[in-house]
Formats: C-alpha cells, sequence, structure tokens
C-alpha cells in the first residue's frame, strides 16, 4: 500500500486562514499522526498524517489525512465527548474544516445551554 501523502504547505496555510477567521487570531496546529481503519472491513489499522489543535474551551480537533484530497475529521471535549459531522470522509480540506468548525460551534453553544440548565457533564 502507498504511503498517504502529508499535509501540503498549501493545506496548512487553508487550515490557518479557516482558523484565523473563526477564533480572529492564530491557532497553533500540530502536525501528528491517528491510526484509523480506512474501510469498515479492514483488519489493519493505517497510521494517517494528521492536524490537531485545541480552542480556549479545551475542545480538541483532528483532522486526518487518509489519502490525496481526502480527509476525515472530529472533536472532542473528553474521550467521552467525541463528535464528528456525520460525513465519513470528505474530498476537499476546505469543506471538512468549515463543516467541523460550525457543528463544533453548534455543539458548544448546545453544551452552554445544558449547563445552565443543570445538566453538567464530568469531563
Amino acid at each position: 500500500m502507498t504511503a498517504i501523502p502529508d499535509f501540503t504547505e498549501v493545506e496548512m496555510k487553508l487550515t490557518d486562514v479557516a482558523l484565523r477567521e473563526r477564533y480572529g487570531h492564530v491557532i497553533e496546529v500540530q502536525e501528528v499522526e491517528t491510526e484509523i481503519r480506512l474501510m469498515p472491513a479492514d483488519r489493519e489499522l493505517t497510521v494517517c498524517p494528521a492536524i490537531y489543535w485545541e480552542d480556549a474551551e479545551r475542545c480538541r480537533f483532528v483532522v486526518s489525512k487518509t489519502g490525496v484530497d481526502k480527509f476525515r475529521s472530529m472533536f472532542f471535549w473528553s474521550v467521552k465527548d467525541r463528535f464528528s459531522t456525520g460525513k465519513e470522509e470528505y474530498d476537499n480540506l476546505g469543506d471538512c474544516l468549515v463543516t467541523t468548525l460550525k457543528m463544533q460551534e453548534d455543539a458548544a453553544k448546545r453544551r452552554v445551554a445544558d449547563v445552565g440548565a443543570g445538566d453538567v457533564g464530568n469531563d
């Protein structure tokens, strides 16, 4: 199997622009690796390049590159509090980032409303 290429300079710049637009300042993004089952029937996990960042509310984000122009994302506050966009894979990093950031923003608002209603989860 051919190795999955790392994030390109253009993809990293796109990420920086999307995060600056969302947060209004520079966000530190780390290049990491994830292990993913690329196909549901796969027995083996595949090492994939990924990017990781954390926001001021301690929400963590991971965007994994699963092939050329193929991306998967998730965000989480804790191991028990993980979310995805509901779309298995994106063929456009910009769409992946924008959708993930919007879904996280909506989830954060629901968390605040739940805390205000007394439904406080333990992280």
